[in-house]
């Protein structure tokens, strides 16, 4: 039976021609391939898309494709009012999207689990900054995978409010498992967007990675970030008046075509659900885990004082 080490090099030669391909130039021409407005040719587009992947089109807001100006409507298409119930109870953390657990944990120190036998950093994936990931140290994480057939939009996964945005330009290579096993720091070189959030359990990071063909992201409150392509970081506050709240279940950004989203939480804040492994399917608004006894009843103090 071949080893761990054995499958991290098939999949790191398997993933090699990534390094070569015009990442960026590919994504832009796959932008502007899923927003022309030719009738017949999204129509086509979305039988095809949906027959291949499999998409289940009854659960979408509308099942038709007639009803999509352009493709990109299509894949970040609304789902139907009950869809998706948010979990009830209070304590619940609950899945931003759906899609495949890629690893969950604790973090040791500031080094979170890519794949089994690899690690990359807190700081690197934050941006650079210590002071943004000191809280988060030996923390908690959740990398969610979203395959092509997906419902898209990404929600919050508690309820908080926004304070801090900061986009990360870099790479765009895949984030599918193999190339996940093949490529080290690969969510630490890929673009993303991080928003900080405070939270009753303290503060909440929710990290969107691009991926090839994935080159766009946006969120509710900055509409499109990305394209276009930069090469600084750019980087937002939200306090005072300009924060912003954000209930759980609510809709906080989508990705135009696939991705990874992680969430990152402090220590001590959070029981993840015992039966999510990797590669367990999860849905937009089950529960990930639940909020301590500790964080429950501070959060019932802060009420009861404001």
């Amino acid at each position: 039976m071949a080893s761990a080490a054995q499958h991290r090099l098939r999949d790191w030669l398997l993933s090699l021609y990534q390094y070569l391909l015009p990442q960026h130039t590919l994504s832009r021409l796959m932008y502007r391939l899923t927003r022309h407005r030719i009738a017949w040719l999204t129509g086509l587009q979305i039988r095809l898309f949906a027959r291949i992947f499999g998409v289940n089109l009854e659960e979408a807001e509308s099942s038709s494709p007639k009803d999509y100006p352009n493709f990109n409507a299509f894949f970040t298409r609304a789902l139907g009012e009950g869809t998706r119930p948010i979990a009830g109870p209070a304590d619940a953390v609950v899945s931003p999207v759906d899609g495949r657990i890629s690893q969950l944990g604790p973090l040791t120190g500031n080094r979170l689990i890519q794949a089994k036998g690899w690690s990359y950093s807190l700081v690197d994936l934050l941006g650079g900054s210590e002071t943004r990931a000191a809280p988060f140290q030996d923390g908690q994480f959740a990398t969610l995978y979203l395959s092509p057939k997906d419902y898209h939009r990404i929600h919050m996964p508690l309820s908080g409010c926004l304070r801090e945005m900061v986009y990360l330009p870099g790479r765009l290579f895949s984030v599918s498992p193999k190339t996940v096993n093949g490529i080290p720091n690969l969510f630490a070189r890929n673009e993303r967007v991080v928003s900080i959030f405070e939270t009753e359990a303290g503060p909440l990071a929710m990290v969107l990675v691009g991926a090839i063909f994935v080159g766009s992201i946006e969120t509710v409150w900055a509409g499109q970030i990305t394209p276009p392509y930069r090469h600084q970081p750019c980087h937002w506050l939200y306090e005072g008046e300009k924060a912003l709240p954000l209930e759980k279940g609510q809709e906080m950004g989508r990705f135009n075509m696939g991705s990874t989203v992680i969430l990152i939480l402090p220590p001590g804040v959070i029981h993840w659900q015992s039966s999510l492994q990797p590669e367990s399917r999860i849905l937009m608004g089950q529960t990930l885990g639940q909020l301590t006894t500790t964080v429950q009843v501070d959060a019932e103090r802060q009420r009861a004082s404001a």
